[in-house]
């Protein structure tokens, strides 16, 4: 069970810090370089938030924020996905025809050397779904909110249902993108990670750079501050034996919280100072990493 648990605190912290760290690049790119403020004061900056609420509201909060935020990421993409059609002239069904015709609607790969083989990522997208929902206590603390097992059960079918629309949404938008700055003849940062931002602040307009902004800082709350609940719930249970029900134990819980989030700061501005490929490519090395023993 320690064991379990540890990898379980390391792939938490680890992937909650990555994709954390997206959203304050983006933020520090829009806003905070201009005023001159550091990227590490932007990562407290950031992490104080996400401990205060999270602090004082728990997991209750953090189904109720979770919703918010998944609404506001979800409006992002899709009106993103409306400016770029209107920039290209291309309506719904042109567009789907676009995307599919272009290379960048390959999804199935049948190089068995390749990392992105098919039936490669078809089973281990079936391992990490059961590891995820059968012994991450940040998915199963959020299904055990639901009061009876019906309704953990629609739950679970509702979210698989918004995941995979949300995931088609997000390739349909990164083909796009790629579409857009080719027909516009614009230069693209180095760095994939950078190109949404890049985009939406330069070229699609006002409105559209604001919901990118709210939608990048959504996705990346919305498994942050689950994260650092559980991470501080686990290791207060498992490790240190801290009864949550028993008062005297609540400054306890409060220093695991504050270590935490002071932990997550450091991890992500170590990535910034060491990291060299995209956080989505660091974020996926580091699952395997972790929830591959947890899966075993």
């Amino acid at each position: 069970m320690c064991i379990r648990d540890s990898f379980f605190i390391i792939s938490q912290l680890v992937g909650a810090s990555f994709r954390l760290f997206l959203v304050v690049a983006v933020l520090q790119l829009a806003f905070f370089d201009a005023v001159g403020i550091p990227f590490a004061a932007t990562v407290f900056i950031t992490i104080g938030l996400v401990w205060v609420y999270t602090f004082r509201g728990g997991i209750k909060t953090i189904v109720w924020t979770d919703a918010l935020q998944t609404v506001f990421m979800l409006v992002s993409v899709i009106w993103t996905i409306v400016v770029i059609c209107r920039s290209l002239g291309l309506d719904f069904c042109s567009m789907l025809g676009t995307v599919c015709e272009s290379d960048f609607s390959r999804v199935l790969d049948f190089d068995w050397k390749s990392d992105h083989h098919a039936l490669k990522q078809f089973f281990a997208g079936i391992a990490i779904t059961v590891a995820l929902n059968g012994l991450d206590q940040n998915m199963m603390q959020k299904n055990l909110t639901c009061k009876t097992l019906k309704a953990c059960r629609t739950n679970m079918y509702s979210f698989s249902f918004l995941f995979l629309a949300a995931n088609v949404l997000f390739l349909i938008l990164g083909a796009l993108l790629y579409l857009f700055a080719q027909t516009q003849h614009i230069a693209l940062p180095g760095s994939s990670d950078e190109v949404f931002a890049f985009l939406s602040l330069n070229y699609f307009g006002l409105p559209a750079a604001l919901f990118f902004l709210l939608g990048i800082t959504a996705a990346a709350y919305s498994s942050v501050d689950s994260s650092l609940t559980a991470l501080t719930t686990s290791f207060s249970i498992d490790f240190l034996k801290i009864d949550p029900e028993d008062p005297r134990k609540k400054k306890s819980r409060i220093r695991v919280h504050l270590g935490f989030s002071l932990l997550m700061c450091l991890v992500i501005i170590l990535f910034r100072e060491i990291n060299n490929s995209s956080v989505v490519n660091a974020v996926l090395k580091a699952v395997g990493y972790t929830y591959g023993p947890i899966l075993a």
